[in-house]
């Protein structure tokens, strides 16, 4: 395995860069210093504000934001218990949703507008936690190095394996949700052992291990890697600034279980202050927000009434591997342990 020197972020240094934006003016706001109406906590980054600036034209409602990693906010929020200014849990990983849930810190939710917006297997059973946006991991490619017809269209993921991709393969780190999810996924359909067998292949493979999606997409046009498995709206963005990019997504395993999606959702907090405006927060992002929601940063719509923007629809259709959350969270601290126990990074 290779790997590409990223900087390492210690866990009290972003415990403090946390805690430095709550002192003081308390938010990352949009309506000026005074706290908001809702505080959301929020893994979703990309273009997060600009939806919220139309809910509070739409409502009146100011919205504030912390913002860090899935499982940070997680750990934050049990920390804090019945203290936690909290009200929505913004999250982009089906896992952490239902680990949420099952730790006990969302509150179930009655609503029609949601249950009308979010298909069943988008939304926890209980009620405590709505998928808002959809995210393929899939293969992207050089055209230039890599014949389409190459790819395993039962098992692509499996199929990277094969060493006729020695040397030719670049992946994201093993740390990110991303991974972690994919690599349950494939424990959940496969088993423990065949799963690990599949990352093994990866790594005999040589594969070049890299911190983020842009990294991959800018190596794949570089051609100094001609395969990569990436989230499909890096590569939407990545093409929105540059039509000429010479990458190519792949929609992976359409003969079999179909290519791997993750969601992007959010809950309402069990201790929050206002748990009715975060519920009218919700509810607006799942149905009169869902095309902002998605749109600005290349999502796939849960809601089915919403078509993605043009850029993502012109991908075309796809299958879909079925979401399992509560696989993807029981089996998170397992696909750890089997990416460790064979040396992905």
């Amino acid at each position: 395995m290779r790997r590409s020197t990223r900087p390492l972020v210690a866990w009290t240094a972003v415990v403090a860069a946390l805690a430095a934006t709550v002192s003081g003016c308390g938010f990352l706001g949009l309506g000026g210093d005074a706290p908001g109406d809702l505080q959301v906590y929020s893994a979703r980054h990309y273009d997060l504000e600009q939806a919220f600036v139309d809910f509070e034209k739409d409502t009146g409602l100011k919205v504030d934001f912390i913002y860090g990693d899935d499982s940070e906010l997680l750990e934050r929020l049990k920390a804090e218990g019945d203290e936690t200014p909290a009200d929505l849990f913004v999250t982009v990983d089906a896992g952490n949703l239902w680990n949420a849930a099952h730790q006990g810190e969302l509150a179930p939710v009655d609503s029609e507008v949601l249950e009308a917006s979010v298909p069943a297997e988008y939304q926890d059973p209980e009620n405590r936690w709505f998928g808002l946006a959809l995210r393929a991991r899939t293969v992207a490619y050089n055209p230039d190095a890599v014949d389409p017809a190459e790819f395993d269209t039962q098992d692509t993921y499996a199929g990277l394996g094969d060493p006729k991709w020695k040397g030719r393969l670049c992946m994201r780190d093993s740390t990110e949700a991303y991974t972690q999810s994919l690599v349950a996924s494939l424990i959940d359909l496969h088993g423990r052992e065949r799963a690990q067998e599949i990352v093994q292949g990866w790594m005999d493979n040589d594969v070049d291990i890299m911190s983020n999606d842009i990294l991959l997409l800018e190596a794949l046009d570089a051609g100094t890697c001609d395969v990569a498995l990436v989230n499909h709206y890096y590569y939407a963005r990545e093409l929105a600034d540059n039509p000429d990019l010479d990458v190519k997504l792949f929609w992976a395993s359409q003969d079999g279980a179909g290519t791997h999606v993750n969601l992007s959702g959010a809950g309402i907090v069990k201790s929050s202050d206002a748990p009715e405006k975060a519920q009218r927060l919700l509810e607006w992002l799942a149905s009169d927000g869902q095309e902002e929601f998605v749109g600005d940063n290349h999502e796939f719509p849960v809601n089915p009434s919403v078509q993605p923007d043009d850029l993502v629809a012109s991908f075309g259709d796809f299958k879909k591997m079925p979401i399992n959350a509560e696989a993807y969270g029981q089996l998170n601290t397992e696909a750890v342990d089997l990416l460790a126990e064979v040396g992905y990074e």
